[in-house]
């Protein structure tokens, strides 16, 4: 099945149609399936001929390592060689859930999951439709997200179908996904945890359980050259619509002046419901100005949408970085290049 002309089956969430997934999954098939963060691109983590299957369908690097699903937690311990006692407490408090810890791997993973390191990414979906194609397969499943690299994160089965179809044997439509955001990635590998991707769970909340964290510098930054690659969505631009994405670091009046003055064509602007009147530009919002999570919820759907309605250029405002929102300023700096504009 690694060709890039199938014809791929539009799935509901009915039993029979879990089960034709898992059969799919089962026999070396590529599935896009929905999860609580975004719909991921999945394919048996054991079979390496379908795991590079994702790599080839997503136009993805091979350096780019993958996040390893599970459907409970006696799964994971064939396929990692230590679990610590802070790795034990995060599960307890936040699987199942949007939280993907990486140990050191054991023999079973094939190498193309971890582009050949010695570590792998571990999560346990709270999705339910995620959680029953796992258990009926009877398989890990190694799973990115469900989009062609480098464009925005899919949280709609039309967003993947939309970009993967003909390049994967199904999609099954789960609804939206509740978070909107990959999950929080966190390396448990050596004395003080790393937080390596900031998602819906929170460096403080992870702290909170276990203590204190290293945030790693590349969540803000780009990485350096030659740094290596710890986890997804660390190296490359990522989550960009076909619009050029332009970040505005300023407060009100200097945000609303900038936008206002830019001439031109098919110009947006994603800002805050609080913004909005204050704007001539079409806008797309991220909910209120201190709601972290609706923004972290309607970041990758706006993105979707302003491809969708012929933006050219997107003046975005840069939110704060205080609990989700670190997430969303790191997915909003990488869809932008890192490209910001302080006033």
């Amino acid at each position: 099945m690694s060709d890039m002309n199938k014809q791929t089956k539009l799935l509901s969430t009915t039993e029979n149609d879990i089960q034709t997934a898992a059969g799919i999954l089962k026999n070396g098939g590529l599935v896009c399936l929905p999860t609580e963060t975004v719909y991921g691109l999945g394919a048996n983590a054991l079979n390496e001929t379908a795991v590079k299957n994702i790599y080839k369908a997503k136009g993805r690097a091979a350096d780019n390592p993958l996040i390893v699903h599970i459907a409970k937690f006696d799964d994971i311990y064939p396929l990692v060689k230590n679990i610590n006692r802070k790795a034990r407490v995060l599960a307890e408090k936040f699987w199942p859930g949007p939280l993907t810890m990486i140990f050191e791997k054991s023999d079973k993973i094939p190498p193309a999951v971890t582009c050949g390191m010695d570590t792998v990414a571990i999560r346990m979906p709270s999705h339910p439709i995620a959680r029953k194609i796992i258990e009926k397969s009877g398989l890990p499943i190694a799973a990115p997200s469900a989009n062609i690299s480098g464009g925005v994160s899919p949280v709609t089965a039309a967003h993947c179908y939309d970009d993967l179809k003909d390049r994967v044997d199904a999609v099954i439509d789960g609804g939206e996904c509740e978070v909107g955001l990959e999950s929080t990635v966190i390396l448990m590998v050596g004395d003080t945890p790393r937080l390596l991707r900031p998602g819906f769970v929170t460096a403080e909340q992870i702290e909170a359980q276990i203590g204190k964290i290293i945030i790693d510098s590349a969540i803000l930054n780009p990485l350096d050259k030659g740094q290596k690659v710890l986890s997804p969505g660390m190296k490359y631009k990522h989550y960009s619509p076909k619009a050029k994405v332009i970040i505005i670091d300023a407060d009100d009046e200097k945000y609303y002046s900038y936008v206002n003055q830019v001439e031109g064509e098919n110009i947006f602007a994603l800002c805050y419901d609080e913004d909005v009147s204050h704007i001539n530009k079409k806008c797309l919002t991220l909910g209120k100005h201190n709601d972290n999570e609706s923004a972290a919820n309607r970041l990758f759907y706006n993105l979707h949408q302003f491809d969708l309605m012929g933006a050219d250029k997107i003046l975005a405002r840069l939110p704060k970085t205080d609990g989700v929102g670190l997430a969303v300023v790191n997915r909003l700096l990488r869809s932008a290049g890192f490209e910001v504009v302080k006033l």
